[in-house]
C-alpha cells in the first residue's frame, strides 16, 4: 500500500453531482435467484427510517460501511476475516449485489447486510451521526476525463458527510489506481474539518488490517497503475455542522 504524492493546494468548490450512471449490465440467472431468495436474509429495503444497527445485525458490534462494493469479493473476504465486525455494503448495480449475496450464502457469512441505492442519500437520510467505525471507498469510478471530474464522488460535501457519520477515532479508508484522483482525494480530505491523515503503512495495517484486493485493483496493476491507499481518521474534537 503506497502513499504516492505530495499535498496539492486548491480552493475550488464543487457542487454536488451524482457520481454514477446506472449501467445495468447483463444479470445472470444465478444473480436473479440470489436477489429473489437471499434478499430477505441479507438485504435492507429502501426507505427513510433511521437504521438501528443492533436491530439490523442482531448484535452490538463495530459497523463498517463499504461504498460501491462492485462484485462483493473484497467485502466478503473482509467480513470473513473479521467476524467481530459488522459490514454494510451499498451498491447501485443489481448484478453486483446479486454476486455478493451468493458469496454470503456460499461462505455462510452472517455479519454483512446489503443495500441497493445511492450511498450519499443513505448516509444523509438513514445513518445516525457518530455511528460508523469505518467507511471504505475502494476504486470508485475515476471519471478520468477532465470535463467529468465534477462527477467524482470524493468532493467536500461528501467527505464532510462521512466525517459526521464516523465515531471519534473512526477511519475513512480510500484506494484508487488513478494518481490524479488520489491527489484530488488527498487535497479534499486534508481540507475536511475533523479529519487527520494517518496513511503511514504501519497505521494503515493497525487500523484497518490487510485490505483484500479487488477486481478493479488487479486490473489496474496489470495495466501498470500504481495503487494508492489513503487513510484518514476522525479526531475527537467537535465538528461544526
Amino acid at each position: 500500500m503506497a502513499v504516492c504524492f505530495p499535498m496539492v493546494e486548491s480552493s475550488k468548490a464543487f457542487r454536488s453531482i451524482r457520481s454514477f450512471v446506472r449501467r445495468e449490465s447483463r444479470i445472470t440467472p444465478a444473480q436473479v435467484r440470489a436477489l429473489g431468495e437471499l434478499w430477505p436474509r441479507y438485504g435492507i429495503p429502501e426507505g427513510t427510517a433511521p437504521l438501528d444497527w443492533p436491530a439490523v445485525f442482531g448484535r452490538v458490534a463495530p459497523v463498517i460501511l463499504e461504498v460501491g462494493f462492485g462484485n462483493g469479493e473484497a467485502l466478503a473476504a473482509a467480513a470473513a476475516a473479521h467476524p467481530e465486525k459488522s459490514y454494510l455494503g451499498i451498491e447501485v448495480h443489481r448484478p453486483g449485489a446479486g454476486s455478493l449475496l451468493r458469496r454470503l450464502e456460499t461462505q455462510d457469512l452472517h455479519n454483512v447486510r446489503v443495500m441497493l441505492g445511492d450511498a450519499k442519500e443513505v448516509l444523509e437520510q438513514r445513518v445516525a451521526d457518530a455511528s460508523l467505525t469505518g467507511v471504505h471507498l475502494f476504486f470508485p469510478d475515476p471519471w478520468p476525463k477532465k470535463r467529468h471530474h465534477k462527477r467524482r464522488l470524493v468532493q467536500p460535501d461528501f467527505t464532510a458527510l462521512v466525517t459526521h457519520k464516523l465515531v471519534p477515532g473512526g477511519h475513512f479508508h480510500l484506494a484508487t489506481d488513478w494518481l490524479d484522483y488520489a491527489e484530488h482525494m488527498k487535497m479534499v480530505l486534508s481540507q475536511t474539518p475533523g479529519l487527520v491523515e494517518v496513511s503511514e503503512p504501519g497505521r494503515l495495517a493497525a487500523l484497518t488490517g490487510d485490505r483484500p484486493p479487488t477486481r478493479f485493483e488487479r486490473r489496474g496493476r496489470r495495466l501498470g497503475h500504481t495503487v494508492c491507499d489513503l487513510l484518514f481518521q476522525r479526531i475527537a474534537a467537535e465538528i461544526n455542522s
